[in-house]
């Protein structure tokens, strides 16, 4: 495989010297070079302007169009390099195409990457989601070289391309020749270092896949041991690209932390930080509180440093300025700038760029197979899913994924555990995103009738697998409490306005609900739980009213149900993570080869009955039995509680059809674009 037997380290056979007609007497004159570098990052095979669950194109998205940004950012300077940061193999429909044809050419990634003259990669996360097999196999067609500091091979008899046991399974870093122009025109070659790593949960989230072939150390343990390295064998400017977000200015000390750029910001000897993971945007006003950031500059504690967005949505640009001193090169940090460029006006609605045809052309055989791909007919629904209201209510687009999960897991069950009641736990995987510019198209939008497999991708977005653990009742209400942070305190004697849903402070993936119970949430309590499930008030207790009726319609509550025991359908994501409670490799008790979207897939198939001249006589019933809700708050103050969801006709008329509880869209100043604003009134019961 490319770049993988050998630590790639390429380096100048004379450190330090300048190339001919260039002075390096620095009392003459000031010997400065302007370097650009530039990001992609989490483009989750966002290769084509296409919405492949729409059908239609899409220019908020797509490499197609960010190349236009990167030829554009390259013709502006004399010096520039241009990095991936990786999440590039999964994440759309194409990325699904491909994993389920193989990969017997170049990967349509890497046809799409190949003619933008790309310096180096790191792996990302969701690189290990189809396999190490397929990761192999996919990397032989980059023409560029990939990096990783933190990824060790486990096996015993050895990893691909001879890698050993215990040795790194990538090149940890490369350091790179790369002549440069300085700002009187002379020219010099410095030698770039680049190092990756990547969050060391792949352990947790891709168990099934790396168990026993790969482990992980912490992404600030590589970085100390390796940046040192890179310095000593003439590394003039370090390039940290991370496949990690901002994580904690406070207390940055976690070496196991999956978010731990800003760790890195403490070690030594790097000079700029290309990150991604987070999807979010940094330099952004949003960062403008965090302690240390400036982000006028685009600096965290003083590095400049850089995230693109997702999709190909931003380029991220960091321009430094290195100047000789003492015969070294040195990063005006205070001099240097970072951006994030746009492909699309979000405010306006507007493209920023057209978009390049080379890419569109490049990979046009596998957009068309993408297309056939997600247009597999798979059968019917009765109604609409829709996810607006996936966060204030029980919804049809995350019942359809329980009932599913329930029916799959049931079929599966070995005969001594199919006497225990079975639950399903699921959440919202589209939900608006982080209420950011560009995410309020991020909603599932499945109208009813016909159904195919783009519709299935599209009510399940990841490719994990079926997974069932066993938990009590207890942990069942701490699984629930750890959800409802998803909730912001209400306090239920303030007439101001407050915001009932905690985007900030806990991501929508980990707001399951749990069906086969019924519950409802008091947001007026404190969260038990951050988004990690770590206590934060041990005595508080959101969830209330928790029920489960047993097959012959008796209610079961309180301790008896605490001591109950459960299974519960999942994924392996949630099963194998451990931070819920109830969850962890101890409560495992039934692992499956299923694809959830798979399973969800061939429930709809199998309660959609054809009736020979391809219609169906029958078809899915999506309809969400609304088994949780809020408490209803009992307070003479005329609260205003407010949600954000999309502001569209579509989401109008649904949310007057299928609201619960009363909701009146607002008009609020600053909300962000593409987005409404509502009241829900949690002072009175439901309306239906």
């Amino acid at each position: 495989m490319h770049n993988k037997k050998i630590l790639a380290i390429i380096i100048a056979s004379s450190l330090g010297l300048s190339a001919c007609g260039s002075n390096d007497d620095d009392s003459v004159n000031l010997v400065e070079v302007d370097l650009r570098v530039m990001e992609t990052t989490d483009l989750h095979t966002n290769i084509m302007d296409f919405n492949y669950y729409s059908g239609k194109d899409d220019p908020t998205i797509g490499l197609a169009r960010t190349a236009s940004l990167i030829n554009a950012a390259r013709a502006e300077v004399t010096n520039s390099v241009l990095v991936d940061n990786g999440d590039l193999l999964q994440g759309s429909p194409m990325g699904d195409y491909m994993a389920s044809v193989g990969v017997d050419d170049t990967h349509p990634a890497y046809k799409a990457m190949n003619t933008l003259d790309y310096d180096v990669a790191n792996i990302g996360n969701h690189e290990f989601n189809y396999g190490l097999d397929f990761l192999e196999k996919s990397l032989e067609g980059a023409d560029f070289p990939y990096i990783n500091a933190n990824v060790i091979c486990a096996n015993k008899d050895g990893c691909w391309n001879d890698i050993q046991f215990s040795e790194p399974m990538f090149s940890p870093y490369l350091i790179k020749e790369k002549v440069v122009v300085d700002t009187q025109g002379n020219e010099h070659t410095i030698n770039i270092g680049y190092i990756g790593f990547v969050p060391p949960q792949i352990m947790i989230w891709d168990k099934a896949n790396l168990e026993g072939e790969v482990e992980t150390i912490g992404i600030t343990q590589a970085a100390n041991k390796y940046v040192p390295e890179m310095k000593a064998k003439g590394a003039d400017v370090i390039i940290a690209i991370p496949h990690s977000g901002i994580g904690s200015p406070e207390n940055p000390g976690d070496a196991w932390a999956e978010n731990a750029t800003f760790a890195l910001t403490n070690v030594d000897g790097i000079d700029a930080i290309m990150f991604g993971h987070s999807h979010s945007i940094f330099p952004h006003a949003n960062y403008a509180n965090l302690p240390n950031t400036d982000v006028e500059k685009g600096l965290l504690n003083g590095v400049p440093a850089v995230m693109p967005g997702r999709w190909g949505d931003n380029l991220g640009i960091v321009d430094l300025k290195l100047r000789k001193q003492d015969n070294q090169w040195v990063v005006v940090h205070e001099e240097s700038q970072t951006a994030a460029r746009p492909i699309y006006d979000n405010a306006n609605k507007t493209p920023l760029v057209t978009g390049e045809d080379s890419i569109r052309d490049a990979i046009a055989a596998e957009h068309q197979g993408t297309l056939d791909y997600v247009n597999q007919p798979i059968g019917k629904s009765t109604g609409d899913m829709y996810s607006f209201l996936s966060l204030v209510q029980d919804d049809p687009t995350v019942q359809i994924v329980s009932d599913a999960q329930i029916a799959n897991v049931k079929a599966k069950l070995p005969p001594e555990l199919k006497d225990f009641p079975i639950l399903s736990a699921s959440a919202p995987f589209k939900a608006g995103g982080r209420y950011s510019e560009g995410d309020a198209a991020q909603y599932v939008m499945v109208e009813k009738g016909d159904l195919t497999y783009k519709n299935a991708a599209d009510l399940y977005l990841y490719p994990n697998t079926m997974v069932a653990v066993k938990a009590n009742g207890a942990e069942l209400k701490d699984w629930l409490e750890c959800s409802a942070n998803q909730f912001n305190q209400i306090d239920p004697n303030k007439t101001a306005p407050q915001n009932l849903i905690n985007r900030a402070g806990h991501p929508t993936y980990n707001f399951d609900t749990i069906d086969g119970v019924t519950y409802k949430i008091d947001v007026t309590q404190p969260a038990k739980f951050d988004r990690n499930c770590k206590v934060v008030n041990a005595d508080a207790s959101r969830i209330v009213d928790l029920t489960y009726t047993d097959l012959d319609g008796n209610p079961i509550t309180g301790s008896e149900l605490a001591a109950m025991e459960f299974i519960i359908a999942s994924n392996n994501y949630r099963a194998f993570g451990g931070a819920f409670a109830g969850t962890g490799p101890e409560h495992v008790i039934l692992e499956l080869p299923d694809e959830n979207r798979a399973a969800l897939a061939a429930y709809i198939t199998e309660q959609s009955q054809p009736d020979g001249s391809g219609g169906y006589n029958s078809a899915v019933n999506p309809t969400a039995d609304y088994n949780w809700d809020f408490k209803t708050i009992n307070t003479s103050i005329q609260l205003d509680v407010r949600f954000e969801t999309q502001d569209s006709d579509l989401a109008d008329t649904f949310i007057q059809a299928n609201q619960q509880r009363k909701m009146i869209k607002k008009q609020v100043e600053g909300t962000i674009a593409g987005f409404a604003i509502y009241n829900i009134d949690l002072q009175n019961d439901p309306v239906r």
